[in-house]
């Protein structure tokens, strides 16, 4: 059975840079989130407006339809994918676990300042003046098991994040 392989956290942690790099190393599908947005939520966003439940959850359903389809265009009809996406919510990560139930979340973890550092460095549509609802609406992922879910703390090197990333999930 495929696996999402969801890389978690606030704006800014480095979904997508572990991501992509973890994708490439196991030969599969990366998908970034942030892509699947609909124009609205980004528009918000954009505007430094935080996203509801009720914004989020078009955007869930296409994260769901997209990786689906990517996982069964594989050789083999069930191949995993990895998708850089926030799951801030235990509710947020139990519908995606409905849509692939041997999911594994590896949460990237760290400091408000250092990640506002990060966020100031770089061109998106997700203003840093976001990022304390990012860390309010985040719910620790205490919900799921050390099976489930790896929690790294991002001032590793990047290499060692991947690295340990690839060993918890083979």
């Amino acid at each position: 059975m495929a696996r999402l392989i969801v890389i978690m956290g606030v704006s800014g942690c480095g979904k997508s840079t572990i991501g992509q790099m973890l994708a490439d190393r196991l030969g599969v599908t990366y998908l970034e989130g942030d892509e699947l947005h609909p124009a609205e939520n980004v528009a918000k966003m954009s505007a430094g407006t935080p996203l509801t439940d009720a914004d989020r959850a078009p955007w869930f359903d296409a994260i769901l339809r997209t990786a689906q389809r990517e996982s069964e265009s594989g050789s083999d009809g069930a191949t995993d994918v990895v998708l850089g996406c926030s799951a801030l919510k235990a509710s947020y990560r139990q519908y995606l676990l409905k849509g692939f139930p041997e999911s594994r979340f590896i949460y990237l973890k760290g400091d408000f300042e250092i990640i506002r550092a990060r966020m100031e460095q770089r061109q998106h549509f997700m203003p840093p003046e976001l990022l304390r609802s990012q860390f309010d609406t985040l719910e620790e992922p205490t919900e799921l098991s050390s099976d489930q879910c790896l929690k790294l703390d991002i001032q590793l090197a990047t290499q060692s994040i991947v690295d340990h990333c690839q060993q918890w999930l083979s």
